[in-house]
């Protein structure tokens, strides 16, 4: 298994129960395709370095889990459609 993290900024224009739901279902999602989340690491309210969709500000998760090599693709092909996720970035980190 390889390790990842996960990077994901959400919407400001969300109830903060929205936002929990959100992350739940990444890392619901993470546990569905075989991986394991290690660590959740919250940022909060930070600017963005430019605008998108007309917002100048997301909410930012940084999320570490393990996984194998298939999990990361299909986690972005679910979480392309997620309506709340802004911008989302998957690495694998070195061992």
């Amino acid at each position: 298994m390889s390790k990842y993290e996960l990077a994901v900024v959400l919407t400001t224009k969300i109830e903060d129960d929205q936002r929990a739901a959100a992350i739940e279902k990444i890392k619901d999602l993470i546990a569905r395709f075989g991986g394991t989340v290690t660590n959740v690491d919250e940022w909060g309210k930070k600017r963005l370095a430019y605008e998108i969709q007309k917002m100048k500000e997301g909410f930012y998760y940084f999320i570490t889990f393990e996984a194998e090599p298939t999990c990361p693709g299909e986690i972005e092909q679910r979480m392309r459609i997620m309506d709340n996720v802004i911008r989302y970035l998957c690495i694998k980190q070195d061992a």
